[in-house]
């Protein structure tokens, strides 16, 4: 007969109820410890009336994960902003969002925007993109808005006090000083550069992030946002999460010393374009640039976005989409259709070639079945 391998016995240590409920304590996230933060220094003179916004150092990438006492948590993956004002807006630049624009229809009652409906109740945020008051504006918070991923900023200005919320830079936090120079250059600041307008100066003192102003004042190679296109109008362009555009050239100043009428920009897109001169812009990227990482973790949390689920053509029935009917998954070789017979791939043209954007200078890459993912260009 073999020797058998002895066993030895395991031994259970009980401990007291206080200490164990103190030492084996989880919290329910992932907690990131932040790097202790250096003295911020100066980098102008103290009596400085136009003194840049200080530097932070970003901790760098990470998100948010939670440890999975529940399915619906398991991949939930969220960007890290403890920054963020954990209370409710401010009410009086609210109005709620109802009626039956929440379920994708028009003034009409009909479906414009498929997929909608339900969801979570909203407030909309009045957000400025004109930014036409000038003067400083102390930022007071950084707040969450439902209605669009970029994060918003509420904004006191000090010579009147009349709140405001805007786009937020990112690196914008409670306490800085924004201002926009829409209106023209300030008095004190034109007198502390001798009475004459240095361009170098000007850009060293007005373009810091938060600040917006316009696009002939801001330096070639500066990253903006909430851009606009006309002259008198507000930003529409580069106003979602971690987006912005790049300031490419300037058009050449006339013999009468006027500024140019154009200036030419790159988005993300890779498009290049022309927008007035004195249309506004934002100094600095959309805040939330880590938002695209995000994963949701269920499908009811879609819901709760007021995003209904999307049932593929080949599932439907014949009467529905013209994918549908017949048996098993067969589309009845026809080639990708919307519901409504439109072409949906292979580089159909929707846009009118008779009416191009004139301000378009170089479009952006599109995929017509030339190129693919993972392959070498």
């Amino acid at each position: 007969m073999g020797l058998r391998p002895t066993i030895p016995k395991l031994c259970l240590l009980r401990l007291p109820r206080s200490s164990t409920s103190s030492s084996l304590q989880r919290s329910y996230a992932t907690t990131v410890e932040s790097p202790p933060q250096r003295p911020v220094e100066a980098s102008v003179q103290p009596g400085m009336v136009f003194a840049p916004p200080p530097t932070r150092d970003e901790a760098g990438f990470a998100m948010r994960t939670y440890k999975p006492i529940t399915p619906g948590i398991r991949w939930l993956k969220r960007p890290i902003n403890d920054h963020l004002w954990k209370g409710r807006p401010f009410y009086p630049l609210t109005f709620p969002k109802k009626g039956q624009a929440r379920g994708g229809r028009n003034s009409t009652g009909r479906v414009t925007v498929r997929h909608r409906g339900g969801g979570h109740k909203r407030r909309i945020r009045t957000v400025d993109f004109m930014r036409l008051e000038s003067g400083p504006h102390v930022v007071e918070r950084i707040e969450h808005d439902p209605n669009r991923s970029a994060h918003i900023a509420l904004v006191t200005s000090k010579d009147t006090g009349k709140k405001s919320y805007i786009i937020a830079a990112d690196g914008l936090r409670a306490g800085d000083v924004v201002q926009s120079y829409r209106s023209g250059i300030p008095k004190q600041l034109l007198e502390s550069m001798g009475g004459r307008v240095d361009p170098g100066v000007l850009a060293a003192r007005t373009a810091w992030r938060g600040n917006c102003l316009p696009l002939h004042m801001i330096p070639i190679g500066t990253l903006i946002h909430n851009v606009g296109i006309l002259a008198k109008g507000a930003g529409q362009m580069c106003r979602s999460a971690g987006t912005f555009a790049t300031v490419v050239a300037k058009d050449d100043e006339t013999r009468e010393g006027q500024i140019g009428k154009k200036v030419t920009i790159r988005l993300q897109s890779g498009e290049v374009r022309t927008v007035s001169s004195y249309a506004c812009a934002t100094v600095g990227v959309a805040s939330n640039p880590h938002h695209q990482h995000r994963s949701l973790g269920k499908a009811g949390r879609k819901r709760w976005l007021g995003i209904r689920p999307t049932v593929r053509g080949v599932a439907m029935n014949a009467v529905d989409h013209p994918h549908g009917g017949g048996r098993g998954k067969s589309k009845g070789n026809v080639h990708p259709v919307s519901p409504w017979g439109q072409p949906a791939k292979s580089g159909y043209k929707t846009r009118p070639k008779n009416k191009p954007n004139k301000a378009v200078v170089q479009e952006r890459h599109r995929n017509q079945g030339k190129r693919r993912r993972g392959a070498k260009s």
